[in-house]
């Protein structure tokens, strides 16, 4: 066996587990609420800009916007965004949160706070957390080729 087919000797392994563990982490948490973690991420990016075209939700989390379009149809039909046309062009649809999608920051508050503690408790020193973000958000910016990396 070649070395440079060792599963231990993959950084993309690596990559993919710890982001399966921590995405774990918020599954119990977000399912009480009847929320997916893409879906959670979605809310985020709303919650920072509310009124946003499918094409920037989906730029901003680094995906196509075929695979956020059934997200955002499933969150319509749970009453928590609604998804129109654009006044300006016709052919952008513009989401925005419904009071019930923007109730969902005060009912998620402890989210990010169970995450952060279960995360920081099992694994990462609380002092290298800004260290690990800056190393994670250059690799994004290398592997994105240019395209926007999201800033803390």
């Amino acid at each position: 066996m070649r070395p440079e087919f060792l599963l231990d000797n993959q950084l993309c392994f690596r990559l993919y587990t710890a982001s399966r563990l921590v995405t774990q982490v918020y599954t119990p948490v977000l399912s009480q609420h009847g929320l997916t973690y893409p879906q959670y991420l979605v809310l985020l990016v709303l919650w920072e800009k509310d009124a946003q075209p499918v094409n920037d939700i989906a730029k901003r989390l680094f995906l196509e916007t075929n695979t956020v379009t059934p997200l955002l149809q499933r969150m319509e039909k749970q009453g928590i965004l609604t998804r129109k046309r654009g006044e300006k062009d016709a052919r952008q649809m513009i989401v925005t949160l419904t009071e019930k999608g923007k109730d969902l920051q005060d009912v998620l508050l402890e989210v990010p706070h169970k995450v952060a503690s279960a995360v920081v408790c099992k694994s990462v020193n609380p002092e290298t957390v800004p260290d690990l973000f800056e190393k994670l958000d250059g690799l994004i910016e290398k592997l994105s080729c240019g395209a926007e990396a999201p800033k803390e």
